[in-house]
């Protein structure tokens, strides 16, 4: 019998190649090709979530001054602005984002469920974010969106993508501060959402796909990468300088990176937009002449839609949209 076995495994074998992120593996294995190794490139599948009762939570009797906004220490939830927007406004733009992307050709794909208090789960960019051949579920940092984690992780379990990564221990990560600028190189923006421990946990799951990982800190209270930096072609970047170190603009150069600064006139807002392909941006409306000339001279589109509700609840454009697949760009 042993024999037999012997003879069964040499003639059989066992397989490494071609690797799991491959084509061929992946439509073999799970269906379809998952995963990003960009932030630009064609996008085909995106994760998101239409707000709903959980948003009844805000309380505008819960005043606290001391933040100027509303919250309750008790229970954990607190609102970002001093203005509470009308929830059915607030859809109607959420709506308008998914109905932009269905134009550009996305598949628009939507959490199976969120937490009865989860007035951030809108913001579907933070509990996890897509790398090549699957996707790394974050540890959320703040109690407020604990939890979102065991919400996306099903659900991305329902569609078949492989999670090749789940923080985990005492790691801290959220995707709202990932960026990939090139096939080769990502960033994460280490800051009170992204600690060490976190940033450790990706670079992991990176090295093996041969992905060098820059760790650029944030300033200040500033959570995450994507309020100061969003790729919007393969070489070009919006960026806010002044959230970015001078040490990582440097970089950019030398990774052969423009980078267009937004003026003083520009809704800051823009920055926290999203690429739907190469050089073709959905943005909110608040683009100075400025900005938008130049955008036009490079040969950008943005695409402006109405979002100021929803960046109420401390989110934008990019915010609120988790790329699941994309193609890659060269």
């Amino acid at each position: 019998m042993t024999g037999i076995y012997n003879r069964t495994i040499k003639m059989f074998g066992s397989h490494p190649e071609p690797g799991f992120e491959s084509a061929g593996q992946q439509a073999r294995v799970w269906g379809r090709r998952w995963g990003c190794d960009n932030d630009v490139g064609q996008l085909r599948v995106c994760l998101m979530h239409r707000p709903g009762e959980e948003m009844a939570i805000v309380d505008p009797a819960r005043r606290i001054e001391e933040i100027g906004s509303y919250g309750d220490l008790d229970k954990g939830w607190y609102f970002q602005s001093d203005t509470i927007p009308d929830w059915d406004e607030f859809r109607e733009q959420h709506d308008g984002l998914v109905g932009t992307l269905q134009a550009e050709g996305v598949e628009v794909v939507f959490l199976d469920s969120v937490a009865p208090d989860g007035l951030k789960s809108i913001y579907t960019r933070d509990s996890s974010f897509a790398v090549k051949g699957g996707a790394i579920v974050g540890r959320m940092a703040r109690a407020i969106r604990r939890g979102e984690e065991a919400h996306v992780t099903r659900t991305l379990a329902r569609l078949g993508m492989p999670i090749l990564r789940t923080i985990h221990g005492a790691g801290l990560a959220e995707g709202g501060s990932f960026a990939w600028l090139n096939r080769g190189t990502a960033a994460i923006g280490r800051s009170i959402c992204v600690n060490d421990e976190g940033c450790d946990q990706i670079e992991q799951v990176l090295a093996v796909q041969g992905v060098e990982l820059l760790r650029v800190d944030m300033s200040g209270y500033s959570i995450h990468i994507d309020g100061h930096l969003t790729m919007i072609d393969v070489d070009t970047a919006i960026v806010d300088p002044d959230g970015l170190p001078y040490a990582f603009l440097e970089k950019l150069k030398e990774l052969g990176i423009r980078t267009i600064e937004i003026s003083e006139r520009d809704d800051r807002w823009i920055v926290n937009c999203l690429a739907v392909s190469p050089g073709r941006v959905v943005m909110p409306r608040g683009l100075s002449n400025r900005t938008a000339s130049t955008l036009a001279s490079l040969g950008i589109e943005a695409i402006e839609i109405d979002y100021d509700k929803v960046q109420l609840n401390g989110g934008g454009i990019h915010c609120s949209t988790c790329p699941l697949i994309r193609d890659s760009v060269h």
